[in-house]
């Protein structure tokens, strides 16, 4: 279980990730999660109900695209709402249009989330993964975005014409894992379409540091994460300097099965993405 101390550290993370400066923010982390924690985590969320996650498909020419929609709570169409795109980990590849709502997408369908944070969630689902990595020339693990990812500027392109209250100042993204990976591609590629993204245990996007470093970046890895070198996140952050508005934590105990544990049972994900604006 999580110690006081530990308690405390998420407090003082959700005053670091809400806390707006002029300098790049870097802090470190020491939380434990034991296995008995971690298990009633994924437990609390997977006994969430997911229907009103609406199923779909886009199709763009011979490509299909599954994915999820959640509408805000008390949807009224004279309202702006943000849009939040999840992706999921590399262990969610399917086509059934159910695997890819990991805990990362399930924490919009807390009851806290969910009434005091409404938003649209696009949930795509990959039948293939979506980032693919590969070593550069200075040792470090890259990633790439397959041509799936593409499918998801269209979705985009077709949500905001289906629903004129999505806040185009307002699109995340979020992900865990290659998620993270192709959150870090997708705002690569299309910079100016996102207001920031969360990275969580991603496999770093090296190819467009001069857009990245004009957006809201929170990266967030496990120093001993050996799946996704953590040293790739911190390589990232360093080249980003000059960017004050990357923040990037470190959960020095925590692994890449671990990572996500202390943030998916607060507010502190989505309290910070509604305070980012394009």
């Amino acid at each position: 279980m999580m110690s006081k101390q530990a308690a405390c550290s998420i407090f003082l993370l959700v005053l670091l990730i809400t806390h707006r400066s002029f300098a790049q923010e870097q802090s470190y982390n020491h939380v434990k999660v034991d296995s008995l924690s971690a298990a009633q985590t994924r437990a609390t969320l997977n006994q969430i109900p997911t229907e009103n996650f609406q199923k779909r498909t886009y199709k763009q020419q011979e490509q299909a695209l599954p994915y999820r929609l959640l509408l805000p709570k008390n949807y009224d169409k004279t309202q702006k709402y943000p849009l939040i795109i999840t992706f999921h980990n590399s262990a969610r590849i399917g086509n059934d249009n159910e695997k890819q709502l990991e805990p990362l997408a399930r924490i919009w369908l807390r009851d806290e989330i969910y009434n005091n944070y409404p938003c649209f969630v696009v949930a795509p689902h990959f039948n293939e993964r979506s980032s693919n990595y590969s070593e550069n020339k200075a040792g470090f693990l890259e990633s790439k975005p397959t041509e799936q990812v593409n499918l998801v500027l269209g979705l985009l392109r077709q949500l905001e014409q289906e629903f004129p209250e999505i806040d185009k100042d307002r699109i995340y993204l979020v992900g865990y894992s290659m998620g993270a990976s192709t959150a870090q591609n997708l705002l690569s590629l299309a910079p100016k379409k996102f207001a920031a993204m969360v990275s969580i245990a991603a496999v770093p996007d090296f190819s467009n540091l001069k857009a990245m470093k004009r957006k809201n970046i929170l990266l967030i890895h496990g120093q001993k994460d050996d799946e996704n070198p953590y040293r790739g996140s911190a390589e990232l952050f360093s080249k980003l300097k000059g960017n004050p508005k990357a923040t990037f934590i470190t959960f020095t105990e925590l692994d890449h099965n671990t990572i996500n544990m202390p943030l998916l049972l607060t507010d502190q994900l989505p309290r910070w993405l509604f305070n980012q604006r394009r």
